[in-house]
């Protein structure tokens, strides 16, 4: 089953914890100090990295939704 990386940038606090668990996820947009989805639906190798991400983002912006992709 494949998932997909959700975050809302509405609630984001620009804390870049997201980044350093998972650079090739996430990135940042300095000027609206927000995070950015680099990859919506990123390999299943790194879930563990965005599971971490998503647990610990201070502002609980960011999400997985799980896919039933064919």
């Amino acid at each position: 089953m494949s998932f997909k990386v959700v975050a809302d940038t509405g609630i984001c606090q620009g804390h870049q914890l997201c980044q350093g668990e998972a650079p090739t996820v996430f990135g940042f947009d300095d000027d609206a100090d927000t995070v950015v989805v680099l990859d919506e639906h990123p390999d299943a190798s790194l879930r563990a990295d965005v599971q971490t991400a998503v647990k610990y983002c201070p502002a609980f912006a960011l999400s997985i939704e799980e896919e039933d992709r064919a």
